[in-house]
């Protein structure tokens, strides 16, 4: 198996894994939307889906930056390979080449890179966050439809809100990051189905600047205030 081989397995195992004995019909709407919807069905590659990516608050540097997925056409025609390129120079992050992909693997992408920070931050383990923010889709997420901005007109768009770490046993460990909110935007208005993903933590007060807030949002889609 090649490194490339390795980084597909890997990506499908640490987010399917522990999973797999669950039965098919036990999962949440939160769940299915993000993790089982054939996003990219509808799509005619090769094209390449373009992302803007924002990050800001206290804690750290801010920086803008932009994510894209080049999707190419199977074998058989029909959608879609995908190779990412995430980030660009010294900021670059590697991300594993899907072969047949049919959810947008941007969310995983996004998940993946928010982790490791997440491990940096708090020398946590990535295994647990990575359960925690499955546990928070499972059985702890708000899901909502809402009206966005996209290429200057109104889409309905689903708002999929999840806070793994507030009930968290072990939230003592980086009580200041613990507060960590997700925002999953869908809609079937914008190619690819992912409107964009938000993630914020806030600060001591609510007069308080954030101390972090990042979203990545498809181009043509309208930047919360």
């Amino acid at each position: 198996m090649n490194a490339i081989s390795a980084l597909r397995l890997a990506l499908a195992l640490i987010w399917w894994m522990p999973w797999l004995a669950v039965a098919a019909t036990d999962f949440s709407v939160a769940e299915r939307a993000l993790f089982m919807d054939n996003q990219l069905a509808g799509l005619r590659p090769p094209l390449t889906l373009h992302y803007a990516f924002h990050k800001t608050g206290t804690l750290e540097e801010p920086f803008d930056d932009t994510v894209s997925l080049m999707l190419t056409a199977q074998p058989d025609g029909k959608c879609c390979a995908v190779r990412a390129e995430f980030f660009s120079g010294a900021r670059a992050v590697r991300q594993p080449e899907i072969e047949s992909a049919e959810g947008n693997p941007a969310i995983l992408y996004f998940l993946e890179r928010d982790i490791r920070e997440m491990q940096r931050l708090t020398k946590g383990q990535a295994n647990y966050f990575r359960k925690r923010i499955r546990m928070a889709v499972y059985q702890g997420a708000t899901v909502r439809t809402v009206n966005l901005p996209y290429r200057g007109k109104p889409v309905a768009v689903r708002e999929i809100s999840i806070s793994p770490y507030l009930d968290d046993p072990l939230r003592a460990r980086f009580e200041k990051l613990a507060n960590k909110t997700y925002v999953f935007l869908l809609s079937d208005a914008v190619p690819g189905g992912l409107y964009g993903i938000r993630s914020r933590i806030d600060g001591e007060s609510a007069a308080s600047a954030p101390l972090m807030a990042e979203e990545m949002l498809i181009d043509g889609a309208g930047r919360q205030p």
